[in-house]
């Protein structure tokens, strides 16, 4: 039942979908990303977990990268979190989400994974829904359609370079229900493939924070995390794009590392990871959760899962050409990074 429903979901998505040209090389940085994130953010809102939206936007993902040459597959998983209802019941919610993987496969059998959720936050109690967090209208452009429409540039523009390592593209689901997308592809993993995986690379919420940060694991090694997390601060002053690091004034966040997103399922396993945000982490608690001055736009200083702030109408008034803006500083410093980290050759 649940493989018919997928194909006739499939068969929608080619249906209505399939309609954004991927030709990033004669576009101007930036441009096919955003475009890609304001089709995604329009197309399919409520991208919850295990939900129809959530599948067709697998299926436009996985569709993109077909367009671009690559093989590409969508792989299932089993899923679940507590539902806290008004009268403090708790529930289990169970749903199966949706991994799409792409590969640009190099010349040796190492490898460089980069990382978007396409997921938006699933409402996980009754006062969720009474403050409007998460839900069926939730457009989720900076929670995470921006960081799919960078990655989904980066593979267009990677596509007929040769590489010495690979790059996995890899668009999880169920981030926002603990990461448990990035935690099924880990699971899947081999040993070796562990062992051979160089850096992971999450893009995530890129659009409403304040400044553009590169963070690196905690557990990765200081080598590098020079040739990654410094390397790209240079790359951003090269191309005068303000851009810096967690200045660590929380003890909790050590200078110069990220938590708390997919990229934290690798680096707990002893696995390099270069975050990439937009956000503050000098402010409030000082752990990258308040993304700017608290305003009258902003009133907790975030748009974090909020369906009328976190939206491209909304973020268009609020920060008129922010969504462009940052999606060409980002692939702007990334391509460049991901070419040198993956060592590529001539197109």
């Amino acid at each position: 039942m649940f493989r018919a429903m997928r194909h006739r979901i499939a068969a929608l998505a080619f249906g209505v979908c399939c309609i954004l040209p991927v030709h990033a090389k004669t576009q101007p940085f930036g441009d096919l990303a955003a475009a890609q994130a304001r089709h995604i953010a329009t197309l399919f809102p409520g991208r919850m977990t295990g939900t129809p939206a959530e599948m067709l936007c697998a299926d436009y993902v996985r569709q993109q990268f077909a367009e671009m040459g690559y093989e590409s597959d969508i792989r299932t998983f089993q899923s679940r979190f507590i539902y806290t209802s008004r009268n403090e019941t708790k529930n289990w919610h169970n749903v199966t989400g949706s991994t799409v993987i792409a590969a640009h496969e190099g010349n040796a059998s190492q490898q460089i994974i980069i990382l978007a959720h396409l997921d938006t936050y699933a409402p996980m109690s009754d006062s969720d829904v009474d403050s409007n967090l998460g839900g069926l209208t939730l457009q989720g452009m900076d929670d995470n359609a921006a960081g799919v429409g960078v990655m989904l540039e980066l593979a267009d523009r990677l596509k007929n370079i040769p590489t010495q390592y690979s790059v996995r593209f890899i668009a999880t689901s169920g981030e926002e229900e603990g990461r448990l997308g990035a935690e099924n592809v880990l699971n899947r993993m081999s040993e070796k493939e562990k062992k051979n995986t160089l850096l992971v690379i999450n893009l995530d919420n890129l659009v409403v924070g304040d400044k553009l940060y590169f963070n690196s694991g905690k557990t990765t090694p200081a080598a590098v995390r020079k040739i990654t997390r410094d390397r790209a601060l240079a790359l951003a002053r090269t191309h005068g794009i303000f851009a810096a690091t967690n200045p660590g004034s929380n003890a909790a966040y050590p200078k110069g590392t990220g938590c708390c997103n997919d990229g934290e399922v690798f680096d707990k396993a002893g696995i390099p990871v270069l975050y990439v945000e937009a956000t503050n982490w000098s402010l409030g608690k000082k752990d990258g959760y308040q993304q700017r001055a608290k305003s009258k736009e902003f009133p907790d200083g975030n748009s974090w899962h909020n369906v009328r702030l976190d939206n491209q109408e909304y973020i268009d008034k609020a920060l008129p050409q922010r969504i462009e803006h940052r999606s060409r500083d980002v692939v702007r410093i990334m391509l460049p990074l991901v070419k040198e980290l993956a060592k590529a050759g001539k197109a």
